[in-house]
């Protein structure tokens, strides 16, 4: 059971305050990720590392470019026909034991998830590592409700006894180093459970068998798991789990009650659709050839595995992307990770500066279409990127990451258009100085006279509010003495 000092309020360790949709913008974010060496460092090997062994295993793979092309033809039949391929899925769902929960947003998937497991009676589940309940901020739900939710991926296990959040989307720890870990290990497990032997290294075999020893009774006392899913098959209501250390099988195996939390563009509709994935998947993301524990199960089966099982089909902004025909390209992600692994403004800043469970490229195209543009940080989060399209190259299911980045910072720019604001008023008098011949012409005596004034200055280099925008990052010209009309009137026979 959960071993918690008496004074403790929580059962399980809290996240940082002030993270995801209370953070100030990326750029702000980003320049405090910047100064972190250690982030930096630990990013730049972890991703170089990934990056080289996704390389080898797709040079294994002749029809590598025909599996991308195949892949992302599925998934854009699944979206073009979610609404079908969803009645497909629930009625093969409940046809093979399994009760159907639909989830408008995030606070309902929260709601019905805390409502089944209080009618098992349980006050501790144990977690298969999960995106989408991340996403809704499940733990912090069922925390308030008196239920310790344990993470048994080892990555999302370090972060939570950090009191963290994730950074990445496959190696949710990637910012931490061995040491770092170690000195969480053995400040947090006695906490919350069996504790980190006192010797203890930083030998990542060490760590690991620490992990599986602190684990290890979660697994046994759990009467609930909860669970994301990589895939469901809608022509036999099957859901798929892809991951690397088997705390996955364990979840999915001892639990009487099994409840799956999966977005509603999680579908293929066939086995060989998903054989294509199965392929794809563990080169983008591990650089493996095929996942070492995919588990797949079929509803309930009479006196093996869980005898309840349910599953909440989420929606929380997807059907918003949908309806947008060139945003809902970044529906058909399959979490690889392999966009951020290349990403240069990724591996500088880090996945934290992104104020989303989504960091990265794709990050920064899908949130904003999940969460709106309503926060400072979902309008920061196109202009995240420096276009530079290495994330199309390397993404499994052929995402357009720059078509939907402008897309979306265009859509920024309409809705910042019509609100107050310095943008706004610095484009009005850009559109009264251009419209007319006159106007500009003014405008261009006023730029010769300080062209004159401050001419033997080659660069304004710091200038007051509003001009110090511009000038705090880059250099201003200073303008030329005479502007090109005025000199054409002077030289022109």
């Amino acid at each position: 059971m959960s071993v918690i000092a008496p004074d403790e309020t929580r059962r399980t360790p809290a996240p940082p305050p002030g993270t995801f949709l209370g953070m100030p913008a990326f750029p702000v974010n980003a320049e405090q990720q910047l100064a972190n060496a250690q982030l930096r460092a630990n990013l730049a090997r972890a991703t170089a590392t990934i990056r080289a062994k996704r390389a080898l295993r797709v040079a294994e793979v002749p029809q590598w470019e025909d599996l991308r092309a195949a892949a992302a033809a599925i998934k854009d039949r699944v979206l073009a026909n979610l609404d079908t391929y969803l009645l497909q899925a629930e009625a093969n769902l409940t046809k093979a034991g399994a009760t159907v929960h639909w989830a408008r947003d995030g606070d309902e998937a929260n709601r019905i998830v805390t409502e089944l497991v209080r009618a098992t009676g349980a006050t501790d589940v144990v977690k298969v590592k999960s995106m989408v309940t991340q996403e809704t901020d499940l733990n912090e739900a069922l925390e308030r409700a008196g239920i310790a939710a344990w993470e048994t991926d080892l990555a999302e296990l370090i972060v939570q006894l950090g009191h963290d959040r994730p950074s990445h989307v496959l190696v949710p720890a990637i910012h931490r180093n061995r040491r770092e870990i170690r000195e969480i290990f053995l400040a947090e497990m006695g906490r919350y459970g069996t504790p980190a032997p006192p010797g203890l290294s930083d030998d990542p075999a060490e760590l690991a068998g620490a992990a599986r020893a602190h684990l290890r009774e979660k697994f046994l006392v759990a009467d609930v798991a909860i669970s994301g899913g990589n895939f469901i098959v809608a022509d036999t209501g099957t859901l798929v789990v892809v991951e690397s250390e088997g705390n996955g099988r364990m979840c999915l195996t001892l639990p009487d009650t099994l409840i799956s939390v999966v977005g509603i563009e999680k579908l293929v509709p066939t086995f060989e659709d998903l054989e294509v994935f199965l392929r794809l998947l563990p080169r983008s993301s591990t650089g493996e050839r095929m996942n070492p524990y995919t588990s797949m199960w079929t509803g309930v089966t009479a006196g093996d595995g869980p005898q309840n099982v349910h599953v909440v089909l989420v929606d929380n902004g997807r059907t918003r992307a949908l309806a947008d025909p060139v945003g809902r390209e970044a529906l058909r992600c399959i979490r690889c990770s392999a966009c951020m692994n290349i990403c240069p403004v990724y591996r500088e800043v880090g996945g934290h500066a992104y104020g989303s469970v989504y960091p990265g490229p794709i990050g920064i195209v899908l949130t904003p279409q999940l969460r709106g543009l309503d926060s400072a940080i979902d309008r920061s989060l196109p202009f995240a990127s420096t276009l530079c399209g290495a994330c199309v190259e390397v993404c499994p299911v052929g995402i357009d990451f720059p078509k939907l980045i402008v897309h979306l910072r265009r859509l920024v720019a309409d809705r910042e258009r019509t609100e107050p604001g310095l943008e706004p008023a610095v484009m009005a008098v850009g559109e009264w100085a251009f419209g007319q011949g006159k106007h500009l012409s003014l405008v261009e005596r006023v730029a010769e006279i300080a062209g004159r004034v401050f001419g033997p200055w080659r660069f304004f280099r710091k200038l007051p509010w509003p001009g110090s925008l511009w000038t705090s990052g880059r250099d201003l010209p200073v303008p030329p003495r005479e502007s090109f009309r005025h000199w054409w009137k002077r030289v022109k026979p």
